[in-house]
């Protein structure tokens, strides 16, 4: 069993006294997943896309994770030689990509036919870096799966002709909020704000891993297997590795996308439209109207405004 590279070392007799722990007996799998590859926000001064995936693969390795699927968006790729060196590397470091769109559209303010483009769009790229059919994920941008049953309907036939899985989400909790603020305060050398970072961030994590395991037992009744969106940025290098403890120490067990998706949840279709739809679980929150657990505001006027 995986667990964050926690039992490397373990003996077989310290192992076998473990699995008889209820919370690693029953935890929880969990698909990690990045969006906006090759990365999402600003960087320091003199730090490439490529450098942050240089620094985020020994992180993976030593955790012995499964191989993760970062979401593309190939306009990124545009005239910068560092964002396709960024993928290369990715790919060449055992993970996996799939389809976010070229160009990071929202359906929302988009037609079906405009989206469905971009779809297609994205997919010469995907077929450079990964030849077999892998990377027939696909992730929302923003999340937004459709403001009218019409768009939703249509982009999710789309998506079933041309073989993709959708990718959900059932643990978000915005992390990209601190990749342009991290960047930001390293080129100050304010390192105060930086650790006000630190701790914000696994503050805000932990409350909101909480509180959406708390919603799947509210909408299916028991615990499920789950998907974790996060955003490949400059905070990345610095963060994941305490996230990865945090994980742990709450039982998570790291799994593949294909593990997490095959729980009977992720067959589920709440059929619900917004302007601003979120994960699989709050779609079905707010479909159901159920009362949603109690969860601490983020600090989004803070982090926008430190180190400005």
């Amino acid at each position: 069993m995986r667990a964050f590279g926690s039992l490397r070392h373990a003996s077989r007799a310290v192992l076998a006294l473990l699995a008889l722990l209820p919370h690693l007996a029953d935890a929880e799998k969990v698909a990690i997943t990045f969006d906006d590859l090759p990365v999402n926000g600003s960087l320091p001064a003199g730090v490439t896309e490529a450098d942050i995936v240089r620094r985020v693969l020994p992180i993976f390795a030593e955790r012995g994770l499964p191989p993760m699927v970062g979401f593309i968006n190939a306009r990124k790729l545009e005239g910068n030689p560092a964002g396709a060196e960024a993928l290369q590397l990715w790919m060449a470091g055992g993970q996996r990509v799939g389809n976010h769109t070229y160009g990071h559209i929202d359906l929302t303010t988009n037609s079906p036919e405009a989206f469905q483009r971009e779809i297609d769009q994205n997919e010469p790229a995907l077929l450079l870096l990964a030849a077999d059919t892998q990377w027939r994920w696909f992730r929302y941008p923003y999340l937004h799966e459709g403001d009218t049953t019409e768009k939703r309907r249509a982009v999710r036939d789309y998506l079933q002709r041309r073989n993709y899985t959708i990718a959900q989400t059932t643990l978000d909790y915005e992390d990209y909020l601190w990749n342009s603020a991290y960047a930001r305060c390293v080129d100050k050398k304010d390192d105060k704000a930086v650790a006000w970072l630190r701790s914000s961030y696994i503050e805000t994590a932990s409350a909101y891993l909480d509180a959406n395991r708390e919603m799947a037992r509210i909408v299916f009744g028991r615990e499920i297997s789950h998907v974790l969106l996060l955003h490949l940025g400059a905070f990345s290098p610095e963060i994941l590795p305490s996230l990865f403890d945090l994980l742990r120490a709450k039982g998570f067990e790291p799994a593949t996308l294909e593990e997490a998706q095959s729980d009977a949840a992720y067959r589920s279709d709440p059929d619900y439209v917004s302007t601003n739809t979120g994960t699989l679980l709050e779609q079905h929150m707010d479909a159901k109207k159920l009362q949603y657990p109690r969860i601490p505001p983020k600090a989004r006027k803070e982090l926008a405004a430190i180190c400005m």
